[in-house]
């Protein structure tokens, strides 16, 4: 076995000696079974005398006893050993023996610090610890990882880990093998995933969260050559620290193309052609498309139908804005409730996304593969002087506020520019 066993009985005279206690000590079993007591050869008379009296007396006492001794090698060397030894009970119910198992202490202390390490990782740890196994099932998780995989930690043993994740499944399995095949990675990776929902209740949006995961692959020491048991998945979520990061370079990049618009524009003659400057720097890393419609006359307040006439598009078959043109082409037909009509109406943004419908961008007037809109209002001097719409396809996310603002930002600049256009007209 691979624990030193070895018995006594009533008397103190050893009974069993395995072959794990002759590799530890190094007394054979014909050496030791025979002998009253340790002492003389496995402890040192000194000790013998206590040893021996704290082996015996478990048989005075119920259950199981631990206890560290000093024991001596064959050729003399010490060896702290700890045993656990029990009461060997005779046919008639009464002690006739002792039986002890035992090993050296730093031996026992690594497994204990391994089985503690691995109960602290799976008990409550600030971060997510999954076993998988071979099969790319999980095996064993943390409440931590249950938690972030919205399921329990039973729920989620043996199962597919695309019933787990929606979006990045890919990404994970394609470490997991990797990790299987080639070992770990030299330094923790960045995996954007989106979880499953699996409450009976309504789903909720589904969000994208960034992983910072590092891979341990698992191998039994118990062969010759190291089989693969599975990979230790280890992950922390820095969702928040890493879109504050892309807000922030975001802004950066944004304010860096309106400085370069300023700079651009101020050696501009032509105010219409200063507008125009201005949406080629902002169509940059924010939209595909965009659209210019004016208004035939500039108003405080719009009322009554809206007419707006097209001054400016982006071509359909490639991003960069058409040069802008003086007003008096013909109005652009728009139904009712057209996303460019409510922003003039309301004299702010009004955001649009794609539904299920085949010609949804074809009905809106907006260049095939559109998906998302965002249409604002020129405003300037307290009127309105028409409406710029900025357009996505399906490979881009929907804009959200801080888009609208951004636009907000570029309309009021595009807006004075022709305004002053038609006041010199």
């Amino acid at each position: 076995m691979d624990a030193a066993l070895c018995a006594f009985d009533a008397d103190g005279h050893v009974t069993h000696w395995n072959r794990e206690a002759e590799r530890i000590l190094g007394w054979t079993p014909d050496e030791a079974v025979g002998r009253r007591g340790l002492g003389g050869w496995a402890a040192r008379e000194a000790d013998a005398e206590e040893v021996t009296g704290r082996l015996l007396g478990v048989m005075k006492s119920p259950g199981r006893q631990v206890d560290e001794f000093a024991l001596l090698t064959k050729d003399g060397r010490r060896v702290l050993v700890r045993v656990q030894s029990s009461t060997v009970p005779g046919t008639d119910g009464r002690p006739a023996g002792v039986y002890c198992a035992f090993s050296e202490v730093h031996t026992q202390i690594d497994l204990e610090r391994s089985v503690a390490l691995s109960e602290a990782l799976f008990g409550d740890a600030s971060w997510g610890v999954v076993l998988v196994d071979a099969d790319l099932r999980p095996a064993l998780a943390n409440a931590h990882a249950a938690r972030a995989l919205r399921t329990s930690r039973t729920a989620l043993l043996g199962r597919p880990l695309g019933e787990l994740l929606d979006q990045g499944v890919e990404e994970v399995e394609g470490a997991l093998q990797h990790v299987l095949a080639a070992g770990a990675p030299p330094a923790p990776t960045e995996l954007w995933v989106t979880v499953r929902d699996h409450g009976g209740g309504p789903s909720p949006v589904p969000e994208r969260r960034c992983w910072r995961s590092g891979f341990l692959r698992l191998a039994t020491p118990l062969v010759e050559e190291p089989v693969p048991l599975g990979v230790a998945w280890l992950f922390l979520d820095v969702t928040k620290t890493r879109l504050a990061e892309q807000e922030s370079a975001r802004l950066r990049f944004r304010g860096s193309q309106l400085h370069r618009a300023g700079r651009a524009v101020a050696e501009c003659e032509d105010p219409m052609e200063a507008a125009a400057l201005y949406m080629d720097f902002a169509l940059a890393g924010f939209a595909d498309h965009a659209l210019i419609d004016l208004l035939p006359e500039p108003r405080p307040v719009p009322e009554g139908p809206i007419r707006l006439i097209r001054v400016a598009a982006t071509p359909a078959w490639a991003p960069g804005q058409s040069p802008l043109t003086s007003p008096g082409g013909l109005p652009v037909p728009y139904l009712d409730g057209h996303p460019a009509l409510q922003a003039v109406e309301r004299c702010g943004s009004v955001r649009a996304a794609a539904d299920r419908s085949e010609n949804w961008a074809a009905t809106r007037k907006w260049p095939d593969g559109t998906r998302h809109a965002l249409s604002t209002a020129l405003r300037s001097r307290g009127r309105t002087v028409g409406v710029v719409t900025f357009l996505r396809g399906g490979s881009r996310r929907a804009f959200d506020r801080a888009d609208a603002i951004y636009a907000e930002d570029i309309a009021s600049r595009v807006a004075a520019s022709i305004d002053l256009a038609v006041a010199t007209m």
